[in-house]
């Protein structure tokens, strides 16, 4: 397939800037991936889509505030956005800067902060913070949280806040699993009670995600390289739901992707690594019945992935009711339901 047959336009009013008053509050479009059926609803009436003994699968990931300012030892303004945090004083980034530092160059950033670049990897720049022990309390102490591109206010309480999940537990991600957005503590109960299965993936979510496909032949793309958990108790909740015919729903595509990158060999295994999987049309999916999701950008791998779950013509319109209908759009938008097309 080509990067053309996932464009769309998207009036820029429709661009969420700030979240909805209340976690819950959003608005959701339910897709039937097999008869392309949709549906207008609010995700506070979510439970009532949920079975007892269906499987719902969460990323835990926590946003780090990994984006710091400062300059080079040259003088010129750069901005450092932490992609992935090595050892307890080194981490690969993304740097901004009129030119590109080379392998030596000092950083001196906001909070006093001195890093030295020690080199590149790819588009990654390894970097080495200075008199630091914990990269992670030095992130806390002195970053901001990294709003995605398409938001245009500068991060601010309500974003440290918001721009997390309630149940968000382990730090190293740069975006958040947006599609954990609209959970509050409340519908977490709820689903609980009613006898839903909660269970969790980490996958640390990385800048990765808002980069552009810069390919027309989407067989010539790469992934970004993201990190992924799957522990035991989530294989055993999975098998466990398959056994007395539950559903399983992944929420959001970060959870897709960490249970598929879980199953590659055809059986889930619990385990750490980390997964390039890129999801495209054809795809056969070995784990997820259902998928909880935002709306995605146009051209965006994660289109494409929805797109192969409920099917290319479905998510057209699909998108293009939304879009009439005035749904938010992308991290602090709107929400999906989408059953699996088994066509």
């Amino acid at each position: 397939m080509f990067l053309e047959d996932f464009d769309f336009e998207l009036p820029q009013a429709l661009i969420a800037q700030s979240p909805a008053a209340e976690r819950s509050a959003s608005r959701l479009l339910m897709l039937d991936g097999n008869t392309g059926a949709l549906a207008d609803g609010y995700f506070r009436q979510f439970a009532d889509h949920v079975a007892r003994g269906d499987v719902l699968v969460f990323n835990d990931t926590r946003v780090i505030k990994a984006r710091l300012t400062g300059a080079k030892d040259s003088g010129g303004k750069i901005e450092v956005l932490v992609e992935r945090v090595l050892t307890n004083n080194t981490a690969l980034t993304q740097i901004r800067a009129s030119k590109s530092p080379r392998a030596g160059s000092c950083l001196m950033l906001s909070g006093g902060i001195i890093a030295t670049v020690l080199g590149r990897q790819g588009e990654f720049f390894e970097v080495r913070f200075e008199n630091c022990t914990d990269i992670f309390a030095l992130l806390e102490r002195h970053g901001s949280v990294p709003l995605p591109p398409y938001i245009t206010h500068a991060a601010d309480v309500v974003d440290e806040s918001r721009y997390q999940t309630v149940y968000a537990r382990a730090p190293g991600a740069v975006a958040a699993p947006t599609a954990g957005l609209h959970f509050d503590a409340a519908m977490l109960d709820a689903l609980t009670h009613q006898g839903v299965t909660l269970a969790h993936v980490t996958l640390h979510v990385g800048a990765g995600t808002f980069q552009p496909v810069r390919v027309a032949d989407l067989r010539e793309h790469r992934m970004h390289s993201e990190w992924y958990d799957v522990p035991q108790a989530t294989v055993d909740a999975i098998v466990a739901a398959r056994a007395r015919g539950s559903r399983i729903m992944a929420v959001g595509t970060t959870s897709l992707r960490a249970l598929e990158a879980a199953a590659a060999d055809g059986e889930i295994k619990a385990g750490t690594g980390d997964t390039r999987l890129f999801i495209t049309p054809g795809y056969t999916f070995k784990v997820v019945d259902r998928l909880l999701t935002n709306f995605h950008l146009p051209k965006s791998t994660l289109l494409m992935l929805v797109s192969a779950f409920a099917g290319v013509d479905n998510v057209r319109r699909a998108y293009g009711h939304a879009i009439d209908q005035r749904y938010r759009f992308f991290s602090y938008g709107d929400a999906m339901l989408i059953e699996r097309n088994n066509l």
